[in-house]
């Protein structure tokens, strides 16, 4: 039988996976969030900064690493000067610096289109998720599981369920564009 709610789920961890990449997002503020997305060359594999390393935020605009063991402050350094988030690490022993620059307007625009392109990433994947209920549904009409007042049926609904997803995406990024616009 079609089991809607699991392709649903499906469209509920796309939602979460875009998440958790606009909060790791810059703004003008330290986040600790924003550096989750950044991934350290150690030991053999690719760890996220805060599992080598402890992460605060003494102040609105500085992020502070310290990191624990001193062989790993140039991985993290080389890492974050990579990443695309545009920050100049300041090292002083075992702790790392991060000053969180003011955000000019050729940023801000930047990171907005960054946003929609995410946003619209999302919404791809919920149409492939549709997609493939849809394709699913196909073959048990034609396996003769389920009858065509059926499919119809579930087709509306996972159609419904859809929209619903891509609206709350569009939610999310036009009120993340909102908070990049006012800082």
């Amino acid at each position: 039988m079609f089991d809607e709610k699991s392709h649903s789920l499906k469209m509920d961890k796309a939602i979460e996976v875009f998440s958790k990449e606009l909060s790791s997002l810059r703004t003008g503020r330290a986040n600790a969030a924003m550096l989750d997305i950044i991934k350290v060359d150690v030991y053999g594999q690719k760890l996220p900064i805060n599992q080598i390393a402890s992460i605060t935020t003494p102040e609105p605009r500085m992020i502070n690493i310290q990191v624990w063991d001193q062989n790993n402050v140039p991985l993290i350094d080389g890492a974050i000067k990579k990443s695309e988030l545009g920050l100049n690490p300041q090292i002083d022993g075992q702790l790392i610096r991060l000053p969180i620059p003011e955000l000019n307007e050729e940023r801000r625009m930047e990171i907005k289109k960054l946003i929609k392109s995410m946003g619209e990433k999302c919404k791809i994947s919920i149409r492939n998720i549709r997609r493939d209920a849809n394709e699913e549904l196909k073959n048990l009409l034609k396996s003769k599981k389920i009858g065509e007042d059926e499919e119809k049926s579930f087709e509306k609904s996972i159609q419904n369920i859809t929209d619903k997803h891509t609206q709350t995406v569009d939610e999310k990024v036009s009120s993340k564009e909102k908070e990049i616009m006012t800082i």
